[in-house]
């Protein structure tokens, strides 16, 4: 008797010890598999091109409303906020209208910095950074529709709520967005999918088939 506990211990002995070893190897692996940026996990499957990162990443493109902050070292009655009006420009001092919409911020700058240094000012340094992005807009079956502050982030799920949420009559799986600069709007699934916004979109929502 004593000699049938002794093997069936040693055999749950050995077991457990090469169940140990299979996860030892096996969380090293997991711990090492890389996870997809929650930015790009939100944007996945969404049915339009979002960019991975965030708007505040190098690459965007200025349009009407943005509100910058354009500073010129040495100069600081040079540095102050500016505004891309309705027609695109940027109206700064000693070289007037300067085109920024459609332009990304570090085309601005040194549009300006050559601009200043054409008899101006010698060497001139300039930083420019977005301050406010230019609002989005929700129209159609929604119960506020208008125009809305822009947020880093948001969702078309956020911007719904922000808008009094959906009327009574709308598809609340699909709506469509068009981009600032595109001249088309897409239809775009949002039922469990997280779409991200973009500065200057706007957001159609219609209604569903009774």
């Amino acid at each position: 008797m004593t000699a049938f506990v002794t093997f069936c211990f040693r055999r749950a002995t050995t077991w457990a010890l090469a169940l140990l070893l299979v996860l030892g190897l096996a969380l090293p692996a997991a711990a090492q598999e890389p996870q997809a940026p929650p930015a790009a996990a939100a944007a996945q499957g969404a049915g339009i091109s979002v960019p991975l990162g965030t708007p505040l990443a190098p690459g965007y493109v200025l349009g009407t409303g943005d509100k910058l902050r354009i500073s010129v070292f040495g100069e600081p009655k040079l540095d102050g906020e500016y505004v891309v009006s309705s027609t695109g420009i940027v109206s700064f001092p000693l070289i007037g209208n300067i085109p920024a919409s459609g332009q990304t911020v570090e085309a601005l700058q040194e549009s300006i910095r050559s601009k200043l240094a054409a008899g101006y000012l010698k060497d001139p340094r300039v930083s420019a950074e977005v301050l406010n992005y230019r609002p989005f807009y929700i129209l159609g079956e929604i119960n506020k529709p208008g125009e809305y502050p822009f947020v880093n982030g948001i969702t078309v799920q956020q911007a719904v709520a922000m808008a009094g949420g959906f009327s009574y009559r709308a598809n609340t799986k699909r709506v469509f967005i068009k981009r600032a600069l595109d001249t088309t709007e897409r239809p775009v699934q949002i039922k469990g999918k997280a779409v991200l916004l973009m500065p200057g979109d706007t957001i159609r929502v219609g209604e569903r088939f009774f």
